[in-house]
C-alpha cells in the first residue's frame, strides 16, 4: 500500500509517519513533501498513491489546489487544526479527517475506514471541492454567547444583542430596555468574533448592532453623536478618525 503525505509542518510529518510505521508496517510512504506545486509536479512523474494525507493549508495555498489541478484520484485523508464542526462534510467526502495534533486511535479508526472502503471510495468531485474551500476559506462568526441566570447557564443569539459596552472593567450585552447580561469576553476581544456587517466598534466603550442604531448627527469636532435603543445614560460618539468609516458601515 502506497501512502502519500502532503504536510508543511516537519513536527506534524515526522509524528504522522511514526504513527503510521507503528500501525501500518507494511505500508510504503513512497513521498512526503510540502506544498501544492511540489505535490503536482511529483504527480507528474510519479504513479498514484493508494491514499493521501493532505495537510489542509499549505505554505503555497490549500490542498484543495491539489485536487483542482490534478487528476488526483486517491481518496484522502485530511489532516488539520479547523475545528470538527467546521469540517463536517469531509465526513461525506473523503475517507476522512483528522484534528491535529493528531490522536493515536482517530488515525487507527481511518486507516481501519480506509481498508473497508478500499476500491470503493470515490474522489472528490469538483463542485465538492469548491464548496469545501468557500467554507474553509470564509470568516466564521459567533452566533450565540453563553450567559449566566442564576447559577445556571443560558445562551443569547448574538443578532439578539442591541449592543455592547463596558461599565467598571466588565463588558455586558444589553439585549432589551431592561435586561442586560455580562459576557465573559474584553470589547478588544469581541470584535474579531463579530459580523461585521452587523457590528461596528463606536468607541473605547460601544459595540453596536445596526438594528441599535437609532440616529446619528454631526457633533463637534467633526465627531458623530449615536443615538441607540434601547436609550444609554451616557454619551455615545464616533470620533472624526472613524466617521467616514462609520458612514460607510451604515451604507453597506
Amino acid at each position: 500500500m502506497r501512502i502519500l503525505i502532503v504536510e508543511d509542518e516537519p513536527p506534524a510529518a515526522k509524528r504522522l509517519m511514526q504513527l503510521l510505521q507503528t500501525f501500518r508496517p507494511g505500508y510504503d510512504i513512497c513521498a512526503q513533501l510540502d506544498s501544492v506545486q511540489a505535490t503536482l509536479s511529483w504527480m507528474q512523474a510519479n504513479e498514484a498513491p493508494d491514499l493521501a494525507f493532505f495537510d489542509i493549508q499549505l505554505a503555497d495555498g490549500l490542498s484543495f489546489d491539489i485536487l483542482k489541478k490534478s487528476a488526483f484520484e486517491a481518496p484522502v485523508i485530511f489532516t488539520t487544526a479547523y475545528d470538527q464542526y467546521t469540517l463536517r462534510a469531509f465526513k461525506h467526502n473523503s475517507v476522512d479527517y483528522l484534528l491535529k495534533p493528531i490522536d493515536d486511535e482517530e488515525l487507527e479508526q481511518a486507516l481501519d475506514k480506509f481498508e473497508r472502503l478500499f476500491g470503493q471510495a470515490q474522489p472528490l468531485q469538483q463542485e465538492v471541492i469548491q464548496s469545501l474551500m468557500e467554507s474553509l476559506t470564509s470568516p466564521s462568526y459567533k452566533s450565540r454567547f453563553i450567559i449566566k441566570v442564576g447559577q445556571q447557564l443560558s445562551y443569547i443569539a448574538a443578532d439578539d444583542i442591541c449592543y455592547f459596552y463596558s461599565e467598571d472593567g466588565i463588558v455586558f450585552a444589553q439585549v432589551s430596555r431592561n435586561k442586560r447580561h455580562a459576557v465573559d469576553y474584553t470589547l478588544d476581544a469581541l470584535m474579531p468574533q463579530l459580523d461585521p456587517q452587523s457590528f461596528f466598534r463606536l468607541n473605547r466603550k460601544v459595540i453596536a448592532h445596526i438594528n441599535a442604531v437609532d440616529s446619528a448627527a454631526p457633533y463637534f469636532n467633526g465627531r458623530w453623536l449615536i443615538r441607540l435603543q434601547p436609550p444609554v445614560d451616557f454619551e455615545v460618539a464616533v470620533s472624526r478618525d472613524r466617521a467616514a468609516e462609520f458612514k460607510q458601515w451604515l451604507d453597506s
